[in-house]
């Protein structure tokens, strides 16, 4: 029986990746960006932070990068105000550890993440730049990661290529640490 169920599970895998691929070369549209051209309604809390800790360079001028990208909405239910905080700081360091959290060395497209979640039985492991593991799973066709506190936050656009970065837009804030404690 369990054999049968792998043997689901790798081919619903397959063909998940396949479908996924074939999205990827359909036209995105470039509304997420992170760097130095920066033009998002969505993302106006994310682009601040990036500029604040002077990441935008990292971002633009080394890389590959995957950057997974909280929306304001998932920035304002951040810990009441705890990014208003950051950002006032005059010490950016724990500012930058959190975005750095939110990045992965690499090209990390949707289908990549499925095809390793295939490897891995449904679930695949990826080091941040912080070098801390985010976990992915699938709920129904949803790729969530979990953060090494157990927040999770749902992919809600994918793919988003610019210049040297794949950018996944999320819904929430994803942290590294227990001493940022568990999001409302």
């Amino acid at each position: 029986m369990k054999a049968l169920f792998t043997k689901v599970l790798l081919g619903l895998c397959f063909a998940f990746s396949v479908l996924v691929s074939a999205q990827e070369t359909d036209t995105v549209p470039q509304e997420l960006e992170v760097g130095e051209n920066v033009n998002s309604e969505r993302h106006k809390i994310l682009l601040e932070a990036v500029k604040a800790t002077e990441m935008d360079v990292i971002l633009e001028n080394s890389g590959p990068f995957t950057v997974f990208a909280p929306s304001d909405a998932a920035f304002q239910r951040f810990s009441n105000g705890r990014i208003e905080e950051l950002l006032n700081s005059k010490d950016k360091s724990e500012l930058k550890t959190l975005l750095g959290y939110h990045i992965v060395a690499g090209h990390l497209t949707a289908s990549r993440m499925l095809r390793a979640m295939c490897r891995g039985n449904g679930k695949a492991s990826f080091t941040t730049i912080q070098g801390k593991k985010l976990v992915a799973h699938l709920e129904g066709y949803d790729i969530i990661l979990t953060d090494s506190v157990g927040n999770t936050a749902r992919i809600t656009t994918a793919d988003v290529s610019q210049g040297n970065r794949v950018i996944h837009e999320i819904d929430s804030v994803i942290v590294p640490t227990r001493m940022w404690g568990s999001l409302p």
